[in-house]
């Protein structure tokens, strides 16, 4: 009997400490949801050509530009790594966190798959360090980098950490 109570007293805790977790990976997501947004549209960096003609790029404007010089396969790739797929992982986990059955094998099968994906994230920031050390070679252009590379960087690096965590809470 005794066995039974102290079972059930750790099964109480272990829900409350799931529940706290819960609630901390959703606080998580919307922090990620808000970098992601804030990396997209803040600037990145700014190309001096001859120290007179500059360009600002964020993201956004980038992609923005690929698509408006007819640049339709990169437009597409850096779109969908960069905007689409963030926040489709971003929407599912929030989904996920807030299941409160098991989830089904082909759920967890889809879960494994994002998780694999957040390694092809970083796709994009690797373009822009590319690009950022292509110029820097250049002695016709220089290149600033600004806050929205890291705010976008931190923001990929947070979802990787919470797809990782969700991971981990449902093998256990």
């Amino acid at each position: 009997m005794k066995f039974l109570q102290n079972s059930l007293t750790r099964l109480g805790i272990m829900q409350k400490i799931a529940a706290n977790e819960t609630h901390f990976l959703k606080g998580l997501l919307v922090l990620a949801l808000l970098l992601l947004a804030f990396g997209i549209v803040t600037p990145m960096m700014t190309l001096s050509k001859f120290v007179v003609v500059t360009n600002t790029f964020s993201v956004f404007s980038g992609i923005v530009e690929l698509l408006t010089k007819g640049q339709y396969i990169l437009f597409i790739v850096l779109c969908g790594f960069s905007i689409v797929l963030p926040v489709v992982k971003i929407y599912f986990l929030f989904v996920l966190i807030n299941q409160r059955n098991t989830p089904t094998n082909k759920v967890k099968r889809y879960l494994h798959l994002m998780h694999d994906y957040g390694r092809w994230a970083m796709l994009d920031v690797l373009v822009v360090a590319v690009l950022i050390v292509t110029v820097k070679l250049g002695a016709i252009a220089s290149i600033q980098v600004h806050s929205g590379l890291y705010i976008f960087g931190a923001a990929v690096l947070l979802i990787m950490a919470i797809t990782h965590r969700v991971v981990a809470l449902l093998q256990e």
